[in-house]
């Protein structure tokens, strides 16, 4: 008999190995892929099963404390069920940061929409990717391994105020320091 995997059955196993205060180890654990949930992470940050909005906090911070991505998918895993899930963008949404410091001594402190706080530096990079088309900008910070937060609109309209232009790899950019690394996000001929 083949058991479908459910959300239920992989927020059990989590509980079951007493998961929920921080990201699990997740790099230590291969179980077996179980399949596919109907589960998905929107750009936003919301989190859906099957169609319907995860509307508890706890519940979504419990589930991205067990996300691990692997050959480019996205899956839940636990130390007994590895489970696919869909996600639109990146995993996370940076809804606020902490600037402290000027130059190339400044830290920037991200904090996403499940609670991760992460500086930014060579740990924790910043990255800018720009639509080809509409040349709209998408920022995101690292959070980790390998899953990344999307930098809400008003956070990066306020990284824009403090960002300087600096002579990288032989051009000048336009981007931010932290953590002691330059972050170049545009090339400064292209700024309006």
């Amino acid at each position: 008999m083949i058991v479908k995997p459910s959300a239920e059955g992989v927020m059990a196993s989590v509980q079951a190995v007493g998961k929920g205060a921080g990201p699990a180890p997740v790099h230590l654990w291969n179980p077996p892929f179980c399949g596919d949930l109907d589960m998905r992470i929107a750009r936003d940050g919301t989190w859906f099963h099957e169609g319907t909005p995860i509307g508890r906090p706890g519940m979504v911070r419990m589930f991205s404390n067990i996300l691990k991505l692997e050959g480019g998918r996205y899956y839940l895993v636990t130390p007994v069920e590895k489970v696919g899930i869909t996600v639109d963008d990146a995993p996370f949404v940076a809804v606020d940061f902490e600037a402290a410091g000027v130059g190339d001594a400044q830290r920037l402190t991200f904090v996403t929409h499940v609670g991760d706080r992460v500086v930014a530096g060579a740990d924790h990079p910043l990255r800018v990717v720009r639509d080809a088309e509409s040349g709209e900008p998408s920022p995101y910070v690292m959070v980790r391994d390998g899953l990344e937060a999307l930098i809400d609109r008003k956070s990066f309209y306020r990284l824009v105020d403090l960002g300087v232009c600096v002579a990288h790899e032989g051009a000048e950019w336009f981007g931010l320091w932290s953590g002691g690394v330059f972050f170049p996000f545009i090339p400064a001929a292209e700024l309006a």
